[in-house]
């Protein structure tokens, strides 16, 4: 018997800390990081351009105006750099004629016109006689724009045309709502022929700089404004050129011409698209849906030393968040694996190595979020390098099995194992903060996350009778994830010759699914719980987090079916959508974060859970209700969730104010249901895809599949619905030889 320290060991310090956690009261609980609502994208549609870490949210004339919208602004690292940009025409502001992304998210275009102007010799200029055509894009960490002015009358028009501006150097979490007792210092703007500079010394002894230039040079430069004089004969153009560099302790950018950086940008975007398979269907509403996801997806990425990472969502998240790009790279794997490849090989790169409380960090454990900025170099908030996810160790795990299955790269497994290793230990020793066999949660940072799953809102974990749940934790759906991430860590020990450790992984994932059956299904409500609390209570609460269950293949068949009939029910289903919770549960609100609202990700991976285990007919019924929502969604772009208000004819979904959009998650849910409504695996080493009962919804006729990657050979497929339902599926193409099997089910 060992003999009890004076010192409490790590364990014991946590369980002290267990024991001093007092229950919440009922009511609403603040997080200090909660996302403070404002106008947003329900008052105004916003047009958002991003490039590696520079993004860019303006209205539908292209300006920039925070004082009507928080979020607008250009963004780099982390930091607003400028805040204001509006165009002006003679002082005031032009009128709207139409405003777009291009599809592939390169350029933002906008189409403008003068209102009724009067000359000095008192001639009236007739709306509509100048046109402006204003285009805008991102390319390496710089915002270029163009102005083309046009005169459609038939008489010369004398015009003042330019800019007001404005730099901040505002951090991100500012714009979201936190106050901060002292900031750096701004310097005067320097003023040179043709451009402006402003520069920012931080806390945090980073120097910011934005530098404007402009082309050809204006007659008058301030430090707030530029103004161009024109003047135009009939049917006579002009051109004005303006170039923003963002640049960080004195980084000297790259200058390039406005079109050759749109060449380069356009180039570089067509070619991330080709990596991997297109998808084209007989449905073109359908198909813009596609294309836009995809673009939104290729829009989010951005180049680590790792590989592609997508970064989870603008404005708010537009930085790596470990959960976020998991279930992207999982939604994306049939699509392209280089996705998952990128954000496994990042991830691993900066698991957690030692305890950190501040951090909510110990070893094995994955990243939650990676911020720039200054105050995350100062430490005002904790998520320089947060590790608050109690799901994103699991996830990483499952993830890595899925990719090993799909591509068969036993290599780049082989050289993730110790990461992976690190993670199952974690999931054991650290996750377990109990010894109970389930994974909890309990922030040790005082300004960490108080929920620590997706479901991260302080009011999201709740009993039935609406009292907020104490901690620890064990959430549903993670316990799921760590059922799935120890059977795949089974199957990937196995392959790399480890047969000890693949079957104590197996052995320990059932001893699991059976405690997961016994302490969280709630008989009365055909669902699992939400979640168990401290004491070990159950929210008996119908929530999409059963879903999950479904996902990770943790649920017992009978009970599967009982879930998807609940989830499916009036209570649980919009008719866009699966709610985050019923209808009828204490703290339901259609327009709560968390507590009502539909998400796409959450629906995309239910609905792989209900094709997983024979509910396709469900699976259809969510792609249906997500598509048609999309058709209501500026752009055709699904934003990271919208409100949970009961589907009515002739009206779309109600928006969300401050969602996200894009979302990288959102994004890619369309192409995680159409893999589910197909039953798709694809076995990369054994070169075989197989369809297992693939349905199509009836607003899907035909679907053709180009450039899929299986193992070493590429496949063309041509897939069609037929009269009785099934699907029919053809070669179009081969390279290499790769075979597809079709399984047919009866009934």
């Amino acid at each position: 018997m060992e003999q009890a320290s004076e010192t409490p060991s790590p364990k014991e310090e946590r369980a002290i800390r267990l024991a001093s956690y007092s229950e919440p009261e009922l009511g609403e609980m603040i997080d200090e990081f909660s996302i403070r609502a404002s106008g947003g994208a329900a008052a105004e549609r916003s047009r958002v351009l991003k490039c590696g870490d520079l993004f860019a949210v303006a209205d539908s004339f292209g300006d920039m105006r925070p004082e009507l919208v928080r979020e607008q602004g250009l963004y780099y690292k982390g930091t607003r750099f400028l805040a204001q940009w509006q165009l002006e025409l003679e002082g005031g502001r032009p009128l709207l004629l139409s405003s777009t992304v291009k599809e592939d998210n390169v350029l933002l275009a906008v189409d403008l016109t003068n209102p009724d102007m009067e000359q000095q010799d008192g001639r009236w200029v007739r709306h509509g006689t100048l046109h402006m055509f204003r285009s805008r894009f991102l390319w390496k960490h710089a915002c270029f724009e163009r102005l083309r002015v046009t005169n459609y009358g038939l008489a010369p028009v004398s015009f003042g045309i330019g800019y007001a501006f404005g730099a901040d150097f505002v951090d991100l979490f500012e714009v979201r709502g936190l106050k901060r007792k002292r900031r750096g210092s701004l310097s005067p703007p320097k003023l040179e022929e043709g451009s402006v500079s402003v520069t920012y010394h931080g806390l945090d002894g980073v120097t910011r700089v934005v530098r404007l230039v402009f082309w050809p040079a204006p007659q008058r430069l301030e430090a707030n404004r530029v103004v161009w004089q024109g003047r135009l004969v009939p049917k006579a153009e002009w051109t004005i050129f303006v170039t923003i560099f963002c640049m960080v302790d004195e980084a000297r950018p790259l200058i390039l011409f406005y079109e050759a950086a749109l060449s380069e940008a356009t180039e570089t975007v067509a070619a991330r698209k080709q990596a991997g398979c297109q998808i084209v269907t007989s449905n073109e509403q359908f198909n813009d849906w596609l294309n836009r996801s995809l673009s939104d997806i290729h829009l989010m990425i951005t180049e680590t030393p790792e590989g592609p990472y997508p970064h989870a969502g603008i404005p708010w998240f537009s930085t790596p968040f470990g959960r976020d790009g998991i279930i992207t790279a999982l939604e994306l794997l049939w699509v392209n694996p280089n996705i998952a490849r990128g954000v496994l090989a990042f991830l691993a790169a900066t698991q957690a190595q030692a305890e950190d409380p501040a951090r909510d960090a110990q070893p094995g454990k994955i990243l939650h979020e990676m911020r720039d900025g200054e105050m995350a170099a100062l430490g005002e908030i904790p998520f320089g390098r947060y590790y608050g996810s109690v799901d994103a160790t699991p996830l990483f795990v499952l993830l890595a099995g899925r990719f090993l299955e799909r591509t068969g790269d036993l290599a780049f497994l082989r050289s993730l194992w110790p990461n992976i290793q690190a993670a199952l230990e974690w999931m054991d020793h650290y996750g377990d903060r109990d010894g109970d066999g389930f994974v909890e949660y309990l922030r040790e940072s005082p300004k960490g996350l108080v929920h620590q799953g997706w479901k991260d809102s302080s009011d999201a974990i709740f009993h039935r009778d609406g009292r907020l749940a104490e901690g620890p934790i064990a959430l549903c759906e993670v316990q799921g994830y760590v059922f799935a991430a120890k059977q795949a860590g089974g199957r990937i020990a196995r392959r790399l010759g480890y047969e000890e450790i693949s079957i104590r992984l197996e052995q320990s994932a059932e001893r699991l699914r059976q405690q997961f059956e016994q302490a969280f299904w709630c008989g009365e409500l055909s669902m699992y719980a939400m979640a168990l609390d401290g004491k070990k209570r159950p929210c008996c609460v119908r929530s999409s987090n059963a879903g999950h269950a479904l996902f990770a293949g943790i649920a017992t068949p009978n009970r599967a079916r009982r879930v998807a009939e609940v989830l499916c029910s009036e209570e649980m289903f919009s008719g866009w959508g699966i709610r985050t919770i019923g209808s009828a549960e204490a703290r339901f609100n259609p327009m709560s974060y968390h507590n009502g609202s539909v998400w796409p990700h959450d629906n995309a991976l239910i609905g792989k859970g209900l094709a997983t285990y024979g509910f396709r007919e469900e699976t259809l019924k969510i792609l249906t209700g997500l598509f048609d929502a999309s058709l209501f969604m500026d752009l055709h772009r699904l934003p990271e969730l919208f409100c949970g208000f009961r589907r009515r004819p002739g009206e779309g979904p109600t928006l969300y104010p401050s969602a996200c959009v894009p979302q990288a998650w959102a994004a890619a849910s369309v192409f995680y249901l159409l893999e589910a409504c197909l039953g798709m695996t694809i076995h990369g080493e054994e070169r075989r895809v197989v369809f297992d009962a693939p349905r199509l919804p009836p607003f899907l006729e035909k679907v053709q599949i180009r450039n899929l990657s299986v193992g070493e050979s590429v496949i063309d497929l041509f897939l069609e619905r037929r009269p009785a339902g099934d699907v029919g599926i053809d070669f179009v193409q081969r390279q290499g030889t790769a075979e597809v099997a079709v399984v047919k089910r009866g009934g």
